[in-house]
């Protein structure tokens, strides 16, 4: 899976958790949750659904290390070992 996929995943990730939000309009260097309303249950359901579509298990741990899109993108890259 090339940068780009993973990046269109992660927003559509984000998508099914928040099918509101205009993936557009989002920055991807600011925190996701500043930009959607995300409560807790929504964010969780955003790392299962990360999980899920790419197959990288995503400790409760690291779960702040996916702050903004570019966050996880670096996150995930770096669990599937894409440069």
């Amino acid at each position: 899976m090339t940068r780009t996929e993973m990046l269109q995943t992660i927003i559509a990730a984000l998508g099914r958790v928040a099918p509101e939000v205009n993936a557009a309009t989002l920055a991807t260097d600011k925190p996701i949750r500043d930009q959607i309303d995300l409560d807790s249950v929504d964010y969780l359901n955003f790392v299962i659904e990360l999980h899920t579509q790419m197959g990288v298990d995503i400790p409760e741990a690291d779960y702040g290390k996916l702050t903004s899109i570019d966050a996880a993108l670096d996150y995930i890259a770096g669990k599937m070992a894409v440069g």
